[in-house]
């Protein structure tokens, strides 16, 4: 598959819609198994409806380091209730049927575990446009790199206020779709604001060769989302929607998706 297909239907062809509309794309995240399997279907079903563009379905793991204490909890909620890996193909798909264009965010650990290329066999097959990789650099994801090619899957990379200028490079040369720029240093949640090296995160990364730079960690108001809208192609926001999820079911979701899909829009 060409470079030109595969960002044509995937992430990248989202962005582009979004800015077309001159505003940001809406990224919801939700974990997979929580509150079980067919409740987070069903969540992420309320996530589309209420304004998402991309869905980010997490994997639940047992070391999460980037996961912050609401989305802990809902992973280890969704391990004790036998959540597996093949269920995120079940949320992928429902997220892809309602209408939104889904990727993981998965610990590679667990795709290594299943097989990077049975997994983007399988993730494709679902209607997957790609995967987040927390704790996978490029230097280190040839298997997936290759993987990625074969399917026309999208590779979504991370970068931080303390990524030097040649760190960005290589993630960007990389990476496919968007690069994902994590606001602050430290792991998600909800937070008063979002980190003040964003902005400069964000124009550092499209200097070094960027088409797409969506943001995350911290996006927890519509005025947060405002905000990050003025200078990211995209407003990743997951604490809050599995706060609202806790509190209220898929219905909450739908309605604070459609807080956050107003505020991407102000």
């Amino acid at each position: 598959m060409s470079a030109e297909d595969v960002e044509g239907r995937g992430t990248a062809a989202v962005l582009a819609s979004a800015r077309a509309e001159d505003r940001a794309a809406l990224v919801g995240y939700l974990p997979v198994g929580y509150p079980d399997v067919r409740g987070s279907v069903d969540a992420v079903r309320a996530l589309v409806a209420g304004g998402a563009d991309i869905v980010e379905v997490g994997m639940p793991y047992t070391d999460p380091g980037m996961d912050g204490p609401v989305i802990e909890a809902a992973s280890v909620q969704a391990l004790n209730r036998g959540v597996r890996v093949r269920d995120v193909f079940t949320a992928v798909e429902a997220a892809a049927d309602a209408g939104a264009t889904p990727v993981v965010m998965s610990y590679w650990n667990l795709v290594l575990h299943y097989g990077v290329e049975a997994y983007a066999r399988d993730l494709s097959a679902a209607g997957g446009a790609g995967i987040v990789t927390p704790d996978l650099i490029p230097e280190e994801a040839d298997e997936w790199i290759a993987a990625s090619d074969a399917h026309g899957l999208d590779r979504i990379f991370l970068v931080a206020p303390s990524s030097p200028p040649d760190r960005l490079s290589a993630v960007v040369a990389a990476a496919r779709g968007f690069v994902y720029a994590a606001s602050t240093m430290g792991v998600t949640g909800t937070r008063e604001d979002v980190g003040d090296k964003a902005e400069g995160l964000v124009a550092d990364t499209r200097a070094a060769g960027a088409r797409n730079v969506c943001v995350g960690l911290g996006v927890s108001t519509r005025a947060h989302a405002a905000e990050v809208a003025r200078y990211a192609d995209g407003v990743i926001v997951g604490s809050a929607l599995v706060r609202a999820l806790a509190d209220g079911g898929p219905s909450a979701v739908e309605r604070v998706a459609a807080q956050f899909a107003e505020g991407v829009r102000d």
